[in-house]
């Protein structure tokens, strides 16, 4: 367990903008600049009659433009959630997506407002087209961009470095030291006071702010033990958190937590891992039989778990700058990671001696690796394949 005085477990949490807000802050912009712009004064100048028909054009243009691609989109989402797994929402989930979107809507609103507000006048300055003329060239490299970015994730091995890069990322953040030989003392803690219970539809528990449910435990003198880990599911009356010492208001917690629909990249050091799980049990089923799409995943979660091996996992225990427990964090143990990632994909991948090879050498790789107290787990699964290896493929065995 890790004491620290200072809340580097996790980052803040990054709450985007949502899609809405952001067409809305977009449409905004364009109709005050539709209104403003056209008051300029007329120096240069060019003839009202001569821009206010390519005006609509360049708004109507970039609005149809928008629509067809994000149409053909929908398709990408559709391909990627058959192919790989419907939890993969690495595209769906790009904020350039939708901020594309309401990009557009803005250059529409600019261009039909500007258009509107010119006609009325015999001249205008330049600023007006050109401005417009400018917008649709950031509107369709905007779109060439997520174009792009939609050919990449329909990929399969761009898309698992991206799985792969994004939870390196949440593992840096979360595990920052290395393995002790020496486990930490027991913390004992206060009997629980008050329950924290989860009130409105089904969500996900996706971010939560360390940093000031740390200091709020510690202005109010408490500790405040998370019953649900990041990514967990959570429904109405779910006990979400444990109160110890005395009572608090229950917004004190609720609102420095972040839920959603569906799983995030942002905290969850679970997410990467069991997507790709879920890719290779998916290219294991009989449906599909693509063991080599399963190899490719095995080796995005060998990499994984041997950056995880090296790293002190037991530090859900965050302490105030005295070094009194604050807060608590439910987080996965080694054997966790590795039931999540290799225990149903070695029961997937009894039929198949590619998969079940590519996992012997994983678990070998591991056990020359992992520190000596975490080395049971991973032999009792080479034992497994290797078992399963030697009774219906000898020669593999031997190989």
């Amino acid at each position: 367990m890790n004491e620290s005085g200072s809340p580097t477990l996790f980052r803040r949490p990054r709450r985007r903008l949502r899609a809405e807000l952001a067409q809305i802050l977009c449409a905004v912009v364009g109709l005050v600049g539709g209104l403003a712009l056209p008051a300029l004064p007329p120096s240069p100048a060019v003839l009202s009659k001569d821009i206010i028909g390519a005006l609509f054009t360049i708004g109507f243009g970039v609005i149809g433009l928008a629509s067809v691609v994000f149409s053909l989109l929908f398709l990408v989402v559709q391909f990627t959630s058959g192919t790989f797994t419907p939890r993969l929402n690495l595209f769906s989930d790009d904020p350039i997506v939708w901020r594309t979107f309401a990009f557009a809507v803005g250059v529409f609103i600019y261009t039909i407002t500007a258009a509107l507000a010119v006609a009325h006048r015999g001249r205008v300055s330049v600023v007006v087209p050109v401005v417009a003329l400018l917008l649709a060239l950031v509107a369709a490299l905007l779109m060439r961009t997520v174009q792009l970015h939609a050919f990449v994730f329909i990929r399969l091995t761009p898309c698992l470095d991206e799985i792969n890069q994004r939870t390196r990322r949440v593992h840096d953040a979360v595990y920052s030291a290395p393995y002790r030989d020496t486990p930490g003392e027991p913390v004992d803690l206060p009997a629980p006071v008050m329950p924290i219970r989860w009130s409105g539809r089904p969500v996900v528990l996706q971010q939560i702010n360390v940093p000031a449910l740390l200091t709020a435990a510690t202005d109010h003198d408490v500790v405040i033990a998370l019953r649900v880990p990041i990514g967990g599911q959570l429904f109405e009356g779910d006990l979400l958190a444990e109160v110890h010492q005395h009572a608090i208001p229950d917004q004190l917690l609720l609102r420095n937590t972040l839920t959603g629909r569906e799983r995030t990249f942002d905290q969850d050091v679970t997410f990467g891992l069991r997507l790709l799980a879920d890719i290779a049990l998916r290219a294991l089923s009989t449906a599909v039989n693509d063991p080599a799409t399963a190899v490719q995943s095995l080796e995005q979660i060998h990499d994984l778990l041997r950056r995880l091996a090296g790293k002190e996992l037991d530090i859900g225990y965050v302490a105030d700058a005295r070094a009194r427990v604050r807060l608590v964090i439910p987080l996965p143990t080694w054997d966790d990671y590795l039931r999540l990632a290799l225990d149903e994909v070695i029961v997937a991948a009894s039929h198949s001696p590619m998969v079940l090879v590519r996992l012997r050498d994983l678990l070998l790789g591991l056990y020359d690796e992992v520190p000596r107290p975490r080395s049971s787990s991973v032999a009792d699964r080479l034992r497994l394949v290797e078992d399963r290896l030697r009774s219906d493929f000898p020669r593999e065995i031997s190989a």
